[in-house]
């Protein structure tokens, strides 16, 4: 009996100290024993066996990606002040035990460490932003960024991580800063869209300039030609009309007729014209024979191109039968 008792007490005790010294690692972490509280050595994923009470598992470091959001606040070299929502991905820099160590005991809890980063991240942000106006922060995100990252590396490397990423998501002024802000902005757009409009009426206006000059010059150049044209046209008809009289002149001499029968029919052509073309109602035309006769001369005379100044005066008509001789 006693044997069976002694027996069921050391089953109870080796399952007791198995259930006491067997731990388990997750996936993508690694463990970290120490033994009375000195570091002794790491354990990967899966199910392990510690020494009870001697041994301890101090802590489980996650080897994945890790992400922290970050907000802070940094003065412009013109005293305006910025403020910064900033998303920051690291990770353990390797699965080395001394890597792992030094993740482990560097800081004495991760909030220690979450505000070191911070505190990293803010005075490496500070630095650049101390150098720059407020009118450039909002310009310069991805420097900033890339001046932060920089920095970061070789302070995170110290402490057994690997910056990844780091990105700035927001910038923001305090609220008087950026009510000032938008109404320089507005006023900036005001003026240039004045310099615009100012600039298009201009072009406008010069463009109606060159287009009136243009159509005058067009106007100018086609009156010309035309004014042209019809004096050539006046003088084609000119000449003619002297050759076509001087043929038909010539054709009725040589038909044994007097060309005064074409001036007369030119004369009479005239009448003709005169009263069809004419708004008034009658026609006064001299009848003395010596008026006609000259008239008659006049016209054989253009007719033949023969007119000479003797022609030209009018001679003194013959008196009549009775009536006495003007003195000579």
């Amino acid at each position: 009996m006693g044997l069976i008792v002694a027996l069921v007490v050391v089953v109870v005790v080796l399952v007791t100290l198995l259930w006491f010294s067997a731990c388990t690692v997750g996936q993508a972490s690694v463990g970290v024993v120490t033994r009375f509280g000195q570091y002794r050595r790491t354990l990967g994923p899966g199910l392990h066996f510690i020494m009870p009470i001697i041994e301890h598992v101090r802590s489980r470091i996650p080897v994945q990606n890790q992400t922290s959001k970050l907000e802070f606040a940094a003065i412009t070299n013109d005293q305006a002040a910025v403020h910064f929502t900033a998303t920051i991905i690291f990770a353990v820099s390797d699965h080395e035990p001394e890597t792992i160590q030094l993740v482990a005991f560097k800081f004495i809890n991760p909030l220690a460490f979450t505000t070191a980063l911070t505190s990293a991240v803010e005075a490496s942000v500070r630095e650049f932003v101390a150098s720059k106006k407020q009118a450039e922060i909002l310009g310069l995100r991805g420097e900033i960024a890339t001046h932060a990252k920089e920095s970061l590396n070789e302070q995170l490397a110290g402490w057994g991580y690997s910056l990844l990423d780091l990105a700035i998501n927001d910038i923001m002024f305090d609220q008087a800063v950026m009510d000032s802000m938008s109404r320089v902005v507005a006023a900036t757009n005001a003026q240039r869209a004045a310099e615009f409009e100012g600039q298009a009426l201009l072009i406008t206006r010069t463009k109606q300039a060159e287009a009136e000059g243009a159509a005058i010059r067009i106007a100018a150049e086609n009156e010309a030609t035309a004014a042209r044209l019809r004096g050539q046209g006046l003088a084609s008809f000119r000449t003619a009309l002297s050759q076509g009289l001087s043929e038909s002149a010539h054709l009725l001499e040589d038909s044994g007729i007097s060309s005064a029968l074409l001036a007369f029919t030119m004369w009479t052509e005239t009448l003709l014209d005169v009263a069809r073309t004419s708004q008034g109602n009658t026609i006064f035309l001299d009848g003395n024979i010596a008026t006609m006769e000259n008239a008659l001369r006049r016209l054989q005379a253009i007719t033949d191109g023969s007119m000479t100044s003797e022609l030209l005066v009018t001679p003194t008509p013959p008196p009549t039968p009775g009536e006495p001789r003007p003195p000579a």
